[in-house]
């Protein structure tokens, strides 16, 4: 299942209520993420949200089918959507190709500046993200809503949990697992949901990267 961005998710149980107090020491703020795929929510308002989230993660890392909008200043003919390839790198006229996955938005500015300043000495690149793709991560097992998401901004463990809806009435709270690939082989982190609801082991409350999985026993 397959889930994209929306507004306004709720909060049910008392679990998932104190999950949102600790979420709140972590100074992120889950709103405006996740949704699935049969949501209602027309193309327009699509496109905002994944706009304002992209507004709000000036940090984020580009990664691979993300649309970014590249305009240089006084050039109409520099002015266009790309799509970042599979492998992480676009074409643009005058700069070839460019690797971008992994890259801010400025470090993609800077790097496109260089190469177009060639030939147009005074060239001023502007670089957005009019749509995120590359941040998914996915939620299995014993949540309410377990599936892939795919987000506007990082997320860290219990807001993945609480976008899943939270954990279950049988789920093992405190042998929850985050499986990340780390030059291609799996790297474990715990993460003891329960002592975290009450103020421990915060440090297991990890920001999660893309591709991530949590897995609720």
């Amino acid at each position: 299942m397959k889930h994209r961005m929306r507004f306004g998710l709720g909060l049910p149980g008392r679990t998932l209520l104190l999950a949102v107090v600790v979420a709140a020491l972590s100074a992120c703020q889950v709103m405006g993420l996740g949704t699935k795929s049969e949501s209602a929510a027309t193309p327009q308002q699509q496109a905002a949200a994944e706009q304002m989230a992209a507004d709000l993660m000036p940090d984020y890392r580009i990664g691979p089918e993300d649309e970014l909008f590249i305009s240089v200043w006084k050039e109409p003919d520099l002015q266009r959507k790309v799509l970042v390839r599979p492998d992480g790198g676009i074409s643009f006229p005058l700069a070839g190709d460019l690797q971008v996955a992994g890259k801010t938005v400025k470090e993609v500015e800077q790097a496109l500046t260089e190469r177009i300043q060639k030939y147009i000495p005074e060239a001023v690149v502007t670089v957005t993200v009019d749509k995120v793709s590359g941040y998914t991560i996915f939620v299995l097992g014993k949540v309410k809503n377990p599936g892939q998401y795919q987000l506007g901004r990082y997320v860290d463990v219990i807001q993945a949990l609480t976008l899943a809806g939270g954990v279950t009435t049988f789920a093992d709270e405190n042998d929850i697992k985050v499986i990340r690939r780390v030059n291609g082989k799996p790297v474990v982190f715990p993460f003891d949901y329960t002592a975290v609801k009450r103020g421990h082991h915060l440090e297991q409350n990890i920001t999660l990267q893309s591709g991530d999985v949590v897995v609720v026993p």
